[in-house]
């Protein structure tokens, strides 16, 4: 973990680019919102409460955001990690299109993570671009 700190830190990042320790208090409390909310998506799923098809986006979308951390930090490799996150956006946002008319207070919960995930995105395109 050691050179991969080295690595992260020997990046160019933008001024407004918040602390590194930052990242595990938020990601901690929206894992907890991502948890409840696509946890009651997949229950309602299984219990034929919405079409099947609506689960797809948040099964990407997880797929997605497990994916950043290898592709950014094992692989270091800032383009992939630039793609991915815009692939995590889109889902996310496909989800919460797909899961509001059946039940918009997942909607609601998403706001956070919506909001962390537009400015992940906007700093990783930014760090990919000034370390290009």
């Amino acid at each position: 973990m050691n050179t991969t700190y080295h690595w992260y830190s020997q990046l160019k990042k933008p001024k407004w680019s918040p602390p590194s320790w930052i990242f595990g208090p938020v990601w901690s409390v929206l894992y907890v919102l991502i948890f409840i909310s696509f946890g009651k998506v997949f229950l309602l799923a299984f219990h034929n409460q919405i079409p099947l098809i609506i689960i797809l986006p948040f099964i990407l979308n997880i797929i997605f955001n497990l994916a950043f951390t290898p592709l950014e930090f094992r692989l270091k490799n800032n383009l992939l990690a630039a793609a991915d996150v815009l692939l995590v956006l889109s889902t996310l946002i496909w989800a919460m299109i797909a899961i509001y008319p059946y039940a918009p207070w997942i909607v609601y919960f998403q706001i956070p993570y919506l909001l962390w995930v537009i400015f992940a995105t906007t700093l990783q395109l930014k760090v990919t671009w000034l370390n290009r």
